[in-house]
């Protein structure tokens, strides 16, 4: 008996001793993969972070909405010759059960120069592919910029 109890005791020590299955990345990793892949003009993993039938809504300054699809954009970003810079702070990430937003501040630079700044909010959908991405709506503001991250290293 006393054999039997050390075997069960040694075996749920092991098994607790196991590491974890890795956790799929959550929303907010999701979110700065999208701006990686941007970053790098990594094409194929963009297309891979959306949802079917996810779109990217932008309005300006002046309120002028503007909207695609995210194939166009991964088209627009498959042929640009610029480099593009997207970089968040301080995001709010709320999720519950299946469904998930990202909100946060950002600053946008094109070819180096700051573009523009606003805020992104990033709806997610749980799959069972993890993680992707539904929607992308965003302010485009080009006063008033101020980031707490300072200039782009180079």
């Amino acid at each position: 008996m006393r054999a039997v109890c050390l075997l069960l005791l040694a075996a749920g020590s092991f098994l607790l001793a196991q590491t974890p299955p890795p956790t799929e990345p959550g929303p907010q990793a999701v979110v700065q993969q999208l701006f990686e892949a941007i970053a790098a003009q990594k094409v194929d993993i963009v297309r891979s972070l959306f949802s079917p039938n996810a779109v990217l809504l932008s309005v300006t300054e002046s309120g002028k909405p503007a909207s695609m699809s995210y194939q166009e954009f991964a088209n627009i970003l498959a042929t640009s010759k610029n480099v593009w810079l997207e970089r968040i702070w301080n995001p709010t990430v709320l999720i519950h059960g299946p469904i998930a937003v990202v909100w946060a501040e950002y600053d946008f630079h094109l070819n180096g120069a700051l573009d523009h700044c606003g805020v992104d909010s990033v709806s997610l959908l749980k799959t069972a592919a993890g993680w992707k991405i539904s929607s992308i709506s965003d302010t485009r503001e080009t006063s008033g910029c101020t980031s707490p991250l300072g200039p782009p290293q180079r």
